[in-house]
């Protein structure tokens, strides 16, 4: 399973787009969370159209291995309170091809559903934020789209903001899954190019118990239409020995 697709492709904070809230902020795109906070009595929809991942590896015999899949993430946020608010997500329809021999194969199936809760952090600080994330990845999806195990976390990010065109952020999560851990560091940087354009890049760290150590590296573009709506576009690549993992995705994000 590859590091951006564990950690879901869940896309890192942009720039503040909603005037009725300054903190507010769109999770999409990145590996890591946003600190801001959906308003009580609104909905933000961040939906992938699609993601897609493509690995190349050899099997036992030295036989080259090839797939491809498409996946149309989703999530759902909803603010429960001035700090609070509840996320609903699900990993989405999917399909993928394997090649390897002459011979193609493919599958389709729905992934996992996931349900969260984050609250902002007060640091009494106007450029310095932070919120936590208690989420829970239920394992429902098909074989083969599935992590078969749920997945308990708990996920901080710490963002500053250094100026109007530069932002940085850190985001770790810790995670369990049948009684086996992991921990992910996600160091990103964010910056304004035009007054709808924003651009980021950030490396992915994670470290599974009796694993290697997995590094990826990802970058994206923000457009934001309007106050209420923006698109985005998201590559990213493993670092991890010989085989080659790839991970892209294009998405849009709307605030009810």
């Amino acid at each position: 399973m590859s590091v951006v697709k564990t950690v879901g492709f869940i896309f890192a904070a942009g720039f503040s787009i909603n005037a009725m809230a300054a903190d507010f902020s769109f999770d999409r795109p990145g590996a890591g969370i946003g600190t801001g906070i959906t308003p009580v009595g609104q909905l933000a929809w961040e939906q992938g159209l699609p993601s897609l991942s493509y690995s190349e590896s050899s099997d036992e015999n030295g036989i080259k291995v090839k797939n491809t899949t498409l996946n149309a993430d989703m999530l759902l946020r909803t603010g429960l309170a001035q700090d609070l608010e509840l996320q609903l997500g699900w990993q989405g329809p999917s399909w993928s091809k394997t090649r390897t021999a002459g011979q193609s194969f493919e599958e389709d199936g729905l992934g996992d559903v996931s349900i969260g809760v984050k609250k902002a952090i007060n640091l009494d600080d106007e450029k310095l934020s932070m919120a936590i994330l208690a989420e829970a990845i239920l394992a429902t999806g098909n074989e083969g789209f599935s992590n078969q195990d749920d997945i308990y976390s708990l996920t901080s990010a710490v963002a500053y903001e250094y100026s109007d065109l530069i932002r940085t952020s850190m985001t770790m999560r810790y995670e369990a899954q049948n009684s086996n851990w992991a921990v992910t560091a996600i160091p990103n940087i964010e910056y304004k190019i035009t007054d709808k354009l924003s651009g980021f890049s950030e490396l992915v760290y994670r470290k599974a118990e009796s694993q290697h150590y997995e590094y990826a590296l990802g970058s994206g573009l923000v457009y934001a239409l309007n106050e209420r709506m923006q698109m985005d576009a998201s590559i990213g690549v493993d670092l991890n020995g010989r085989d080659k993992n790839y991970q892209s995705g294009l998405g849009v994000s709307f605030l009810f």
